[in-house]
């Protein structure tokens, strides 16, 4: 069962833990298409992915990135968003941080749509998360850890609400 994509942006939330149930290959693959489908800067597609779903590497994912990576550990997948720097636009190479975070949106909310939970967790810009990351998976020096998504069957199935606040738009002038 899918959901539509207004319904998946409003509804999304953080999901923490996992029945242990498998993530198929085909939900996963259209996960991974999902982060590759959003902007990039000019088009550059500056990431990369570490797609993780061997369960020592969870945990070591889980160790790297500090208490909060928990979740990580009871996970189908793990899914580490890289910014390239070889393929960044080079007048402004900052933007792949923006061009990971779009990916790790999209595949928040294509997991959502497909029933399955995740959770962001945040690695740039904490460089001890970083670069025990970088080392981890022995990444080359342009090749820069942003962010891990974990993601697994959600153990508890309601939605989220949506947390729309009227008072944080301006129209016209502030």
């Amino acid at each position: 069962m899918t959901i539509d994509a207004i319904t998946a942006i409003l509804t999304r939330k953080s999901v923490r833990k996992y029945t242990g149930e498998h993530i198929s290959d085909d939900d996963l693959r259209t996960i991974l298409t999902a982060a590759t489908s959003g902007p990039s800067c000019v088009n550059s597609h500056d990431w990369q992915f570490m797609v993780v779903r061997d369960k020592e590497m969870l945990g070591k994912m889980a160790d790297a990135n500090g208490a909060p990576a928990e979740p990580l550990r009871s996970a189908d997948v793990g899914i580490l968003i890289l910014g390239d720097l070889e393929r960044a636009f080079p007048p402004a190479k900052d933007y792949w941080i923006i061009d990971g975070a779009i990916a790790g949106q999209n595949i928040c909310i294509a997991a959502h749509a497909l029933g399955i939970g995740c959770v962001w967790l945040g690695t740039y810009p904490q460089m001890d998360r970083v670069n025990r990351q970088r080392e981890l998976f022995d990444l080359p020096e342009n090749v820069i850890p942003h962010s891990i998504l974990a993601l697994g069957m959600p153990a508890e199935k309601d939605m989220g609400e949506s947390t729309f606040e009227a008072d944080r738009f301006h129209f016209e002038s502030y």
